[in-house]
């Protein structure tokens, strides 16, 4: 009998667990827009906290060909973030990239534009219903900050690349919207028309990077004008415009830097929240780690790399 009460208790632990893992505290879920076929649900996860609070809007990784808003890997990100006083809103957006298997690399680059203004649009269009939504919520619209992993961090860095030159897009920003910050794990910006250029408008940036990242390049891959710019060349254009940042970046370090900060850089994280975000600190601060339990790897990036790698 006391073998079968045990066994009840376990049973039920676990169940409360597993249903706790599912749903995490303070998670509702709204449709923020249809577009065509699509619609687009965004989860948002509020802080146990009263008053005005800040904001993160969240964008998965997956190559723009995979993933889902509501990823178990990423929940412990929004739970240490929701522990802090921010709330969390993690978006759908439109997969671009999803039938591109076997493409080859001149059709790549105009897909994979379209891939990205697919994915800034369902961003901007949920920062708009997140903006709207501000007072029943109890979000501080000044506060939005953006972050994404992998093609996410594409995705917010190029939306702020979009945001600080006032490109096409924009119209879907409240007026005069910018984020408050960014932080991009491994991502880059992707332009047909030279480097990207950044203005004394960008938001603070915080940066995480390997230098033998094969799936995001972290300096750059370009040519004839056509190129993705990673976090090295971005942190070098926003010193050379003033702009506050810290990037943080890993010796021989993989496409791991997409995901493992979210669970082993939380100091790194809240700290740039508080300096650069709360207190308008006007630092460049570049963090370079050298762990010499990684193997050397090679560092430079290749066009195929890209679609050997996500494709």
């Amino acid at each position: 009998m006391k073998a079968k009460v045990i066994t009840l208790i376990m049973i039920f632990i676990f169940a409360v667990q597993t249903l706790w893992a599912a749903e995490p505290a303070g998670k509702t879920t709204h449709l923020y827009a249809v577009k065509g076929t699509d619609s687009l649900r965004l989860d948002h996860y509020a802080a146990p906290v009263e008053g005005k609070r800040p904001c993160v809007m969240f964008v998965f990784g997956g190559g723009f060909s995979h993933g889902v808003r509501d990823k178990k890997a990423d929940i412990p990100y929004f739970e240490f973030l929701q522990s802090n006083g921010y709330d969390v809103v993690s978006i759908d957006y439109r997969l671009g990239m999803k039938d591109a298997k076997g493409v080859g690399v001149l059709d790549f680059f105009p897909l994979f534009r379209n891939t990205i203004n697919l994915a800034v649009e369902d961003l901007f269009s949920a920062t708009s219903y997140v903006v709207a939504k501000a007072e029943e919520w109890n979000i501080d619209p000044t506060k939005i900050i953006a972050s994404g992993s992998s093609a996410g961090a594409i995705t917010v860095l190029q939306g702020e690349h979009t945001i600080c030159n006032q490109l096409p897009l924009c119209e879907l920003l409240p007026e005069g919207f910018n984020y408050a910050g960014i932080i991009s794990f491994a991502g880059a910006v992707f332009t047909l028309g030279g480097a990207p250029e950044w203005s004394a408008a960008t938001a603070p940036t915080l940066l995480f990077h390997g230098n033998s990242d094969t799936q995001v390049p972290y300096n750059k891959m370009a040519f004839f004008g056509c190129g993705m710019y990673g976090s090295k060349y971005i942190a070098k254009e926003l010193h050379e415009v003033g702009v506050p940042y810290w990037f943080y970046s890993v010796e021989y370090q993989t496409h791991a830097m997409a995901w493992e900060p979210m669970h082993n850089n939380h100091a790194e994280i809240l700290l740039f929240l508080e300096e650069f975000v709360d207190e308008g600190s006007r630092q460049q601060r570049s963090t370079h780690i050298q762990d010499l339990s990684l193997p050397e790897r090679k560092t430079f990036f290749l066009p195929t790399d890209y679609l050997n790698s996500n494709y």
